[in-house]
């Protein structure tokens, strides 16, 4: 299921003839950071680096040279070193990054000052990522400010370009193993939903259910896309709720917003259950409005159809199944046109999914929403959230908040839900949770 070199390949030769022969791209590998003292946060590579070359480590820049005789795709890395293995276990080295990983050259990354300004000579333009990692920024101008000292400015770079604005729009859409991943990625997130929503049980703490996510996704080689958001009872009405200390209550939802990372892509997947098994009146009516929305707006997702047109329509049934249930005084059409539904739904109802949760992309194009295409992926993720204080409302619905989001990529004649597996029915969800 891996991605193979030469997907890596054609990724590059893609993007070079995009850049065209007088460019430079350059792509430096994530750095490690710091958590506290001299520990390190688990490493993950950059997501760019990694869609161009599948390359895990730190301390490494890609240079991609368009039409240079000598090869076009140099890695400057780390070279092996026994003493630095010893304490950190084996490096790929210059070697390997050619024979593994597809690079037509490779060099040490402490010779890089000495070798990629000469790359660099002679193109008129550099793609990067200028100013997002700040390190990398004041390398790159040590390299042009020699270049002008040492040929008087002739053939140096005139101009940065945004690497962003090629790449990202090849990132966009997936390939057929691309697919084949996420597939495997939402597998993954929806077995931990199902088995999370097993043991959360009143008397249990968020944190158990965050274990549980977490349990399963490891025992996969998989780990969480994001820090899980385990939110019961009025937890759930803080959008990025990241606490996950509080008990589990008899009569409260509790909401589950959790994916699995699978080789660096990321699946993206919450539901809403009752802790006892069973919905109140009150959780039940506002979960049927979020469930008709989500399913109206998933059926959105298709090839031509604007991206906006998922949020559109969930509003749209949002905001009528709020006016029918008292929520929302008026008409629909007036509460939309004013935007007072947006105290119960902030949100918007979806996101690009890929290589990072939200994933790259341009959401309009010259000023209007982007159409669909057969390969991208969204996230469709309705919901309604009823702030605890909102004195405008009934104390019955107060603090409730639910969150109905599944992974659906375009095909050429519809849509495919990658996440199906993890039950929405309410019906389906109390039968499952009265098996526990």
């Amino acid at each position: 299921m891996n991605i193979l070199p030469d997907e890596f390949a054609r990724r590059r030769r893609q993007l070079m003839k995009m850049a065209g022969e007088d460019a430079v791209l350059l792509i430096a590998a994530a750095p490690e950071r710091i958590r506290n003292a001299d520990a390190t946060w688990p490493y993950r590579q950059d997501s760019d680096l990694h869609y161009l070359s599948g390359f895990p480590e730190p301390g490494a820049v890609l240079a991609m040279l368009p039409g240079r005789r000598h090869g076009e795709a140099v890695l400057f890395c780390r070279e092996r070193d026994i003493e630095h293995e010893r304490w950190h276990g084996e490096s790929i080295g210059t070697e390997r990054a050619v024979s593994d990983y597809g690079m037509d050259d490779a060099f040490p990354i402490d010779d890089i000052d000495d070798i990629l300004p000469g790359m660099i000579e002679g193109r008129a333009r550099v793609y990067c990522h200028f100013g997002r990692e700040p390190e990398f920024d004041a390398q790159l101008l040590g390299w042009m400010r020699r270049l002008r000292q040492l040929r008087g400015g002739g053939v140096v770079p005139k101009e940065f370009v945004a690497l962003g604005h090629l790449l990202h729009d090849l990132r966009l859409y997936k390939s057929r193993t691309e697919l084949k991943l996420m597939r495997a990625s939402a597998a993954i997130a929806a077995e931990a939903h199902l088995a999370a929503m097993r043991i959360a049980t009143p008397g249990r703490h968020e944190y158990e259910v965050e274990a549980e996510l977490t349990r399963v996704m490891r025992s996969h080689g998989a780990v969480p896309a994001f820090p899980p958001i385990v939110a019961s009872g009025t937890n759930a009405c803080v959008m990025h709720y990241q606490a996950n200390r509080a008990p589990l209550r008899e009569g409260d939802l509790l909401l589950i917003d959790a994916g699995a990372e699978l080789e660096c892509y990321a699946s993206d997947i919450s539901r809403s259950f009752p802790v006892g098994g069973r919905y109140s009146r009150e959780q039940r009516a506002l979960y049927e409005v979020v469930l008709a929305a989500q399913q109206a707006a998933i059926d959105e997702v298709r090839p031509g159809q604007s991206f906006s047109a998922a949020h559109e329509v969930a509003v749209r049934m949002i905001v009528e199944g709020l006016c029918s249930l008292g929520l929302l005084r008026g008409d629909a059409d007036t509460a939309i046109a004013e935007g007072s539904y947006k105290l119960f739904f902030p949100a918007k109802t979806g996101h690009w999914l890929g290589l990072d949760v939200h994933d790259v992309g341009d959401y309009r194009v010259d000023g209007e929403p982007r159409l669909l295409e057969p390969g991208m992926v969204v996230t469709v993720e309705p919901g309604i959230y009823v702030p605890v204080n909102e004195r405008s409302v009934a104390e019955r619905w107060r603090g409730i908040g639910i969150r109905i989001e599944d992974d659906v990529a375009v095909t050429r004649d519809g849509h495919e839900v990658l996440t199906a597996a993890v039950p929405r029915d309410p019906e389906e969800i109390e039968a499952l949770l009265a098996r526990r």
